[in-house]
């Protein structure tokens, strides 16, 4: 809600737009903490400004292969939506409405997240919930983490969905 654009940003241009953000801020390095689309935001902002960012907190990272091609992510969409709290529907749908869902997940799918995760090279905190369908399983999350050279620390919070700050917001601020 910081602006009317034209069009909605592509996650480089979100990344460009945190730095700026913090610029004005006065903030030289900082740590970052995104849920969703804003993990593949951090990792872009890890790409583009290295020396700005002191440590990641990716929480259910979303992009990238497991959500390919389009029609897959939307699917894994919908089944979330059954497992999230009914109450998160009044913050997600007006958002969805906002921005659309093929505009994001298309940015989302397209994205090299993958490759953007491998390369940060920062402390970075990696969480899941057990039940989101948006994400590989714990196991895989895991197995790509130790690909990392710099260390990942994962945590999956049991029966947490895709929105842990909306519906274990106690468990994830325990975590971090």
């Amino acid at each position: 809600r910081s602006g009317n654009a034209i069009e909605p940003l592509t996650i480089t241009e979100l990344a460009h737009a945190a730095a700026a953000f913090l610029d004005t801020q006065g903030i030289e390095k900082a740590t970052l903490v995104g849920n969703s689309m804003g993990c593949p935001v951090i990792c872009e902002f890890g790409y583009l400004y290295p020396h700005r960012l002191e440590r990641a907190i990716l929480v259910s990272p979303a992009g990238g292969i497991h959500n390919q091609p389009l029609r897959r992510a939307v699917r894994q969409l919908s089944h979330d939506g059954f497992r999230e709290p009914v109450r998160m529907l009044r913050v997600a749908v007006p958002d969805y409405l906002r921005f659309g869902v093929p505009s994001t997940f298309r940015a989302l799918t397209q994205f090299p997240s993958l490759d953007r995760l491998l390369g940060l090279d920062v402390p970075t905190l990696a969480v899941a919930g057990t039940r989101d369908p948006l994400m590989p399983g714990p196991a895989r999350i895991r197995e790509v983490a130790e690909q990392v050279e710099h260390r990942v620390v994962f945590v999956a919070i049991d029966g947490a969905a895709h929105a842990i700050n909306f519906s274990h917001p106690g468990e994830l601020s325990n975590v971090i």
